[in-house]
């Protein structure tokens, strides 16, 4: 069952799933945001650029080339060495927790993740980071790429399952893995951001390269998604803000599927680029991580507040 609930990075965030709905910005405040967001994705692109060559080669030596398994991370049971800013004392790793993968969009890596990655170490918890190859051509192909890669770390850290953080296309190829190669029984918690679940309208160089396509509304990919999914344990969250124009409709990054446990968020004041890297957006999908997995808090889930989809 889907749910749909509302923050914005200016609230204060207790429990994810018990947020009050909040009323959508009237015309005149939206532009308003919407030229705020705008800048702040120009200045987070500038920022991209700035650290997009420090995360070209995996956590340990080397892009991973398409159809290979990766073999490198962060040892678990140790937080990363950049655990927060100067003066910050590091959060010893909560080997209880299960492993966070973190899976970058197209024609990104892994440095998109810094802010969240800090969070995380922050609070006790070790992320490792999965870079696919810009040469991957199919959703299907990366989507095993990250099986193996989890079934690697479940061996590696004792744990039989792991939560996943994806952003854009990161997301969908991560809900593949999921959906349709059975990665339920290894992903206890899925949190997509500025996901195409439904297939969006803006897909800059669809008619180029195969794997954008399939990010469009009505691909093969798209269409075997809307498909039955019955038992399906991972407990999915997807956070969408009305102002990421790469989703166009912006209701596309809602999952919207009767089959899967989910909770859609609504985020104010954040386009795409900047929703891995907004400190309050990574405040949210750390308590999106630490709350009761699928099945575990039927009562909350229900409870959560409506929004309408635009």
């Amino acid at each position: 069952m889907t749910h749909f609930t509302h923050f914005t990075p200016l609230a204060h965030l207790s429990r994810l799933t018990r947020l009050p709905a909040l009323p959508a910005l009237p015309g005149p405040r939206l532009s308003s945001a919407l030229l705020g967001a705008t800048a702040l994705e120009l200045f987070v692109l500038a920022g991209r650029l700035a650290v997009y060559p420090f995360g070209l080669t995996s956590e340990r030596g080397g892009t991973v080339p398409t159809g290979t398994v990766p073999t490198g991370t962060a040892p678990t049971g140790t937080a990363p060495s950049d655990t927060g800013p100067p003066g910050t004392a590091p959060t010893t790793a909560d080997s209880s927790a299960p492993p966070v993968v973190l899976l970058h969009g197209f024609i990104d890596n892994r440095s998109a993740f810094v802010v969240l990655r800090r969070t995380l170490a922050r609070h006790g918890r070790s992320p490792e980071s999965l870079n696919y190859s810009p040469l991957t051509r199919d959703v299907r192909t990366a989507a095993g790429l990250l099986g193996r890669h989890v079934e690697e770390i479940c061996a590696r850290t004792g744990h039989s399952r792991v939560d996943i953080v994806g952003h854009s296309l990161g997301g969908l190829i991560a809900r593949y893995y999921v959906q349709r190669l059975g990665g339920d029984r290894r992903v206890r918690t899925l949190v997509t951001l500025g996901t195409p679940h439904g297939g969006t309208a803006v897909a800059p160089g669809a008619g180029v390269h195969p794997i954008v396509r399939q990010m469009r509304g009505g691909s093969s990919v798209i269409e075997e998604l809307r498909g039955p999914a019955p038992g399906c344990r991972t407990r999915f969250v997807s956070f969408w803000s009305e102002l990421d124009q790469v989703m166009v409709p912006v209701g596309t990054a809602c999952v919207d599927h009767p089959d899967l446990d989910a909770v859609n968020v609504r985020v104010t004041g954040v386009g795409h680029l900047a929703l891995p890297v907004h400190p309050t957006v990574a405040a949210a999908v750390r308590e999106a991580l630490e709350a009761p997995g699928s099945g575990e808090d039927d009562a909350t889930a229900t409870g959560a507040s409506s929004v309408a989809r635009k």
